[in-house]
């Protein structure tokens, strides 16, 4: 994958957090508080237009661009977490104006260890964690680089669904404790889309 792909997934994925920003509300404000959506749309716009106001040709430091964006201009957990998720994939492809697999799911597993690290979730904690680490599950398998993507969305999207029977363990859901059971968590949602969107512009 070139830089100018990678600047595709992350405009691609803007817009599909523009399309699906309600439906990420709806989830929010089940067990959460409700701004989700609203967050990381507004995040999206400001990375844009980051991109647009910035030559391109190093990966990584378009994905540190669109990092530094996130964390200055979204609240809540949305900011901090997408913005240590996209940081760390831009420091583990610094220099780089191409990826092929093993240097994505390098960058993808850096990006969700950071991730961990910031918000402390565990698989299971029914957090953005239980899309993402199945998700590098399915891209070690190897193969073709479009394969694997669609591998890694696919598993994503189950490990967004496998939340709805869980009871929330980090974060503001935690709060409602059995009342988080039956809902799908919001934070595995966005992630979900972030990589089937990588798996529509980059494969």
């Amino acid at each position: 994958m070139t830089s100018e792909q990678v600047r595709d997934w992350i405009r691609r994925f803007a817009d599909v957090v523009s399309e699906k920003r309600m439906e990420l509300v709806r989830l929010d404000t089940a067990i959460g508080d409700g701004d989700h959506g609203t967050n990381l749309d507004r995040g999206m716009k400001k990375v844009v237009e980051k991109l647009d106001s910035t030559e391109g040709g190093d990966i990584g430091a378009d994905l540190k661009n669109v990092g530094m964006a996130l964390v200055s201009s979204v609240g809540g957990a949305a900011g901090p977490l997408y913005g240590t998720l996209f940081l760390q994939m831009g420091t583990a492809s610094a220099g780089k104006s191409e990826l092929d697999l093993d240097g994505w799911t390098a960058a993808v597993e850096a990006g969700v260890k950071g991730v961990q690290s910031r918000g402390k979730a565990e698989p299971g904690d029914k957090t953005m964690v239980d899309a993402l680490l199945p998700a590098i599950e399915a891209l070690r398998e190897g193969g073709e680089l479009g394969d694997a993507l669609k591998r890694s969305a696919d598993a994503a999207e189950e490990g967004m669904k496998a939340t709805i029977p869980l009871e929330a363990r980090r974060g503001r859901a935690s709060y409602l404790g059995p009342r988080s059971v039956g809902h799908q968590d919001p934070g595995a949602t966005s992630s979900y889309l972030l990589l089937r969107a990588a798996a529509e512009t980059l494969g």
